[in-house]
């Protein structure tokens, strides 16, 4: 732990305060059992918490202080919210500020850091799951897999918050990673059609709705039919698109090709006995080197 940190008393859970400070906490996709064991001890501790009530479940909340103040912000503007965060600190008061998933992440947070950082208000930031992880986690998939896709893009398509034209999402296409579409529901016909520049029409979608919420839904589609579906099912917010090759396996009636059984077999480095590494040394060689070709480990897999 960083012992110079706002939250370094955090030793124990039975302490009855943290110091005045501003805690920029991650509470996750939403089920409150994926809460990070720092988030929970900030919010059981805190003075105040400040958070997003259309997008933070009440059930988190439950862990507050009986004698804790709540603010609810969905109704509020910046220019509401960093002051009465500062004037709560000023007051000797330690302020939990609750965002969804992971602050990171399209969360607004550096705008809130800058005001704190002017006004000399300390503040921390405690990362949160973000729902792309919590997607995976629930389709049981990797999106980095071997010899198939060893990227991950985090993205959104341009709408009332414009995006750099190095970052439109057809160009993100291009790399045909695992991308991460998030807050792009209302524009899912206009995202599908700069997607299909470079991606297969086949290749695999998870559309998934609240994820981590007791009303979580979650479709594995072909991009093709991605539009399609999120109209359907009247899909215009709290829906995050993962696009990758390596949903194959989580979509029923996919027919594998060839190619993608034989890459399917490629094995990841990481355990591989013929791989050595600092704490594995001495590791027994292949004949054909230390850094055998994706193709050669396709071609060895076909045997």
């Amino acid at each position: 732990m960083d012992f110079d940190s706002p939250s370094a008393s955090l030793g124990s859970a039975a302490k009855a305060s943290i110091l005045p400070a501003v805690y920029i906490v991650g509470a996750g996709p939403g089920d409150p059992e994926l809460l990070t064991v720092k988030a929970l001890k900030l919010i059981q501790q805190a003075d105040v918490l400040v958070y997003a009530n259309s997008l933070v479940p009440q059930q988190i909340l439950l862990a507050m202080r009986p004698d804790a103040e709540k603010i609810a912000t969905a109704n509020m503007t910046l220019e509401a919210i960093v002051p009465l965060m500062i004037d709560r600190v000023r007051a000797g008061k330690s302020v939990v500020r609750l965002h969804s998933g992971d602050p990171s992440l399209y969360s607004a947070i550096h705008e809130q850091m800058l005001r704190l950082s002017e006004a000399d208000v300390p503040f921390e930031v405690v990362p949160g799951i973000s729902a792309f992880q919590a997607a995976a986690a629930k389709l049981k998939v990797e999106l980095t897999v071997p010899a198939q896709v060893q990227s991950i893009i985090l993205a959104r398509i341009g709408g009332r918050t414009q995006v750099p034209k190095t970052e439109e999402l057809a160009g993100l296409a291009a790399h045909k990673a695992s991308l991460c579409l998030y807050l792009s529901a209302r524009h899912v016909k206009e995202s599908q059609a700069q997607l299909m520049m470079h991606y297969s029409p086949q290749t695999p979608v998870a559309i998934c709705f609240r994820v981590g919420w007791p009303d979580e839904q979650i479709w594995v589609v072909p991009l093709e039919k991605m539009a399609e579906v999120s109209e359907a099912e009247n899909l215009v917010r709290t829906t995050l698109y993962i696009v990758s090759p390596a949903l194959a396996g989580a979509m029923e009636g996919v027919q594998k090709t060839d190619t993608q059984t034989e890459i399917e077999t490629v094995r990841s480095r990481l355990y591989n006995p013929t791989h050595d590494h600092l704490f594995r040394p001495n590791a027994k060689r292949p004949k054909e080197g230390p850094e055998e070709s994706v193709e050669k480990e396709q071609e060895r897999a076909k045997r």
